[in-house]
């Protein structure tokens, strides 16, 4: 079992990293490679440093549900982390909107998914498909700007989810879509930059299904003592690779079914 003292260590490593922007050494000589518990609890750790500091909990994130996403991270199997209000970068997106600032970021990489915003919570005690399904009030198109603050992204299981599921910034559309209207698995999604295509997918290829993502990631909350909640926003997990850009790109996501998503960046 890994010591509370490693788990702080590996919490102010981390830490430092995210507020000064320099890459740090990976977790996993703090907390090992197998103690998901560990990493969950750093993870613990950074969120409750930022709550405390004044940001909330707004929505969950799942990461690595592609087979795609996996290979680049050398993962075999998805984590979650929390979406706080200071990552919701979502007005980067309005027309005519400034360039998103990447002040916050160390090693930025971009991918396009399907979000859900939740109309009720999700407790159940047997929580389905169908359940979840029901507790969606609208699908939207999201970006996801992942991050690492572990150097050169070398990182194993337990490191990406003691970083928060290397987690940086997140994009969603302003018009959701009912499940009536769309079916999160059989959508196609093309990821442009700078009009290039440079990542493509599809719903199947997030778990089988953003919302069987969706079904893990509420058993795992539910589990871990902190159920979703009505209102709060949930990215399912990319439907393609992510990849890598830069100050002044502009990334656009098409996914059918909604309209296209639109941002740009600048450094600062």
């Amino acid at each position: 079992m890994t010591s509370q003292s490693a788990i702080d260590a590996a919490v102010q490593r981390l830490a430092e990293a995210q507020a000064t922007r320099v890459p740090c050494a990976a977790v996993r000589d703090l907390i090992g490679t197998d103690d998901l518990d560990a990493a969950y609890a750093v993870q613990q750790g950074l969120v409750q440093a930022r709550i405390a500091g004044g940001v909330t909990v707004v929505g969950r994130k799942i990461g690595a549900t592609s087979k795609a996403v996996q290979d680049q991270l050398g993962v075999d199997q998805p984590d979650f982390g929390y979406l706080l209000s200071d990552m919701d970068v979502s007005a980067g997106a309005a027309e005519g909107a400034d360039p998103i600032g990447m002040a916050t970021l160390v090693q930025p990489r971009v991918e396009a998914e399907v979000a859900f915003r939740l109309a009720r919570d999700v407790d159940d005690a047997e929580i389905t498909i169908d359940s979840v399904r029901d507790a969606v009030e609208v699908a939207l198109p999201a970006l996801e700007i992942v991050d690492s603050r572990i150097g050169d992204w070398d990182i194993t299981f337990t490191d990406t989810v003691a970083d928060n599921a290397s987690s940086g910034l997140y994009v969603v559309g302003s018009d959701g879509v009912p499940l009536s209207e769309l079916e999160p698995r059989e959508v196609e999604m093309s990821l442009t930059i700078n009009g290039e295509v440079r990542s493509s997918g599809n719903g199947a290829a997030c778990l089988g299904d953003p919302l069987e993502a969706l079904r893990w990631l509420a058993v795992q909350c539910r589990r871990f003592g902190d159920p979703l909640r009505a209102g709060q926003v949930v990215l399912s997990g990319a439907l393609g690779p992510f990849v890598p850009f830069v100050a002044g790109d502009e990334v656009t996501a098409t996914i059918s079914g909604f309209a296209p998503l639109t941002v740009s960046f600048r450094e600062d």
